[in-house]
């Protein structure tokens, strides 16, 4: 097998690795180390029969290191913590084709999934992923892991309860009828707060509708998640308001695989990212993420909102 036909399984391999992290940059730098590995492997005289198998455990692996090393990183985090946000530009009834490396992965892990996510263990993570989303056989997840398939049927079966305690949305692709009355609300949505309108903002949003915010210590933010539709819609008008004062424009996108928006300064440089989780024609999350470390991957980064001495 050539080397163009392992760099087919990026899209892949890069899903599983931002599945595992919640971050681009860190998601990339895995699979990365996974190709040299295979290369190194192969230049040391190796006979690697099934390149894909060999690429997914080396991700998957070096995804399970990462959280066990990360994981006093997201103890300490300052606020909220929300994944690295995966952009699609434009917002139609389709989901537009956006870079390869993102391709697997734009219309199976909203934010709200990979924050439940973070409840789990690295193995169970890694367990959950390859069999709930990626559709892995047991025994496949078995040799991944480095388990026994028993265990990984029990791991599965733990992890699938944590998560189902907490969701509120499913986790997997949007169905066709619904991406596009997500979009369509999402428009509606946006004009709405853009324009400060009140009541129009409140019809969209659910009763138990929550706000999230990330601005890692660095940007103004939630210390915690926002309740109560009145309250959730006059921060969302007071923030936009303070955002358009300072120049921000609003485009639509898809994030993560659900409608959403970028915010730009006046020099077009990323200032904020927003994620919409819609489910039964209302509002249910709202999944801010401001901090300029999490937006780099997504070009020039504003310094609008920093916080002094930032």
């Amino acid at each position: 097998m050539s080397r163009a036909d392992d760099e087919g399984y990026r899209p892949l391999l890069f899903s599983i690795a931002y599945g595992m992290t919640g971050s681009v940059g860190d998601a990339e730098d895995i699979v990365q180390d996974a190709y040299l590995r295979l290369t190194r492997a192969r230049q040391a005289g190796t006979t690697v029969a099934e390149p894909k198998a060999y690429l997914t455990t080396a991700v998957t692996r070096l995804g399970i290191d990462h959280l066990r090393s990360a994981r006093v990183r997201r103890e300490t985090y300052v606020g909220d913590w929300l994944p690295e946000p995966v952009v699609v530009p434009g917002l139609g009834a389709g989901l537009t084709s956006g870079p390869a490396e993102h391709a697997e992965l734009s219309d199976s892990l909203s934010m709200a999934f990979l924050v439940l996510l973070e409840a789990l263990s690295p193995v169970e993570r890694a367990v959950f992923m390859l069999r709930e989303v990626f559709g892995y056989g047991y025994p496949d997840v078995a040799r991944v892991t480095g388990k026994t398939e028993a265990n990984c049927r029990q791991i599965f079966a733990r992890a699938r309860r944590r998560i189902a305690e907490g969701a509120r949305e499913p986790g997997g692709p949007l169905a066709p009828a619904r991406r596009a009355e997500g979009a369509e609300l999402a428009q509606r949505f946006f004009e709405a707060a853009s324009g400060g309108d009140l009541d129009a903002l409140l019809d969209m949003l659910a009763p138990d509708v929550v706000l999230h915010g990330d601005g890692g210590g660095k940007v103004p933010a939630l210390s915690w998640p926002a309740t109560d539709r009145l309250r959730v819609a006059r921060l969302l008008l007071g923030g936009l308001r303070r955002f358009r004062a300072l120049g921000v424009t609003l485009s639509l996108a898809w994030v993560n695989g659900r409608p959403g928006a970028v915010l730009h300064d006046a020099e077009g440089r990323v200032a904020s990212v927003v994620e919409l989780s819609i489910a039964d024609g209302y509002v249910q999350a709202i999944h801010s993420v401001a901090n300029p470390d999490k937006l780099h991957h997504l070009g020039p980064v504003s310094d609008v909102g920093l916080l002094p001495n930032r």
